[in-house]
């Protein structure tokens, strides 16, 4: 388990081993998660492509959604909240057909019941891939008896 992965169990109480499918099969890597900030990478290839070549659109939206309700749920975690994407749009900016992307999701408002981030896809030449702007609820934390 890498130091990052390390954290965020530590301070989700979350093994990230244990994400669904899903998330798993978008590669998205967490590098350093706080209560107001996540930085994260992937490394894309052919299976996130489209029959046209090109990385699919909703492998954004999903390393976008899953980047900033990581950080959202670090935030109210001590209250026994997480929080769950409610909305999520997603601008995608330039085509990419394989690479690194470099995910950095930031805090914009926290609230008692919602917050909204914002996260940048970055190419590792600086160019930024894809946008977006993700509103989160906080909900309590399901009774684990």
């Amino acid at each position: 388990m890498t130091a990052a992965a390390r954290r965020i169990a530590e301070v989700l109480g979350v093994d990230p081993a244990v994400a669904g499918a899903w998330v798993r099969g978008s590669g998205l890597v967490f590098d350093d998660v706080s209560a107001t900030s996540v930085k994260a990478h992937a490394d894309l290839g052919p299976e996130h492509r489209t029959p046209w070549g090109v990385v699919h659109g909703g492998l954004y939206a999903t390393v976008a959604e899953s980047a900033a309700s990581v950080g959202a749920s670090a935030a109210v975690l001590e209250r026994g909240q997480f929080a769950v994407g409610v909305d999520n749009l997603t601008d995608f900016l330039r085509p990419m057909t394989e690479g690194r992307i470099d995910v950095v999701a930031v805090a914009v408002q926290q609230g008692r019941s919602d917050q909204l981030w914002q996260v940048t896809i970055d190419r590792t030449d600086g160019k930024t891939i894809a946008r977006s702007r993700v509103r989160l609820r906080n909900v309590d934390l399901p009774d684990r008896r």
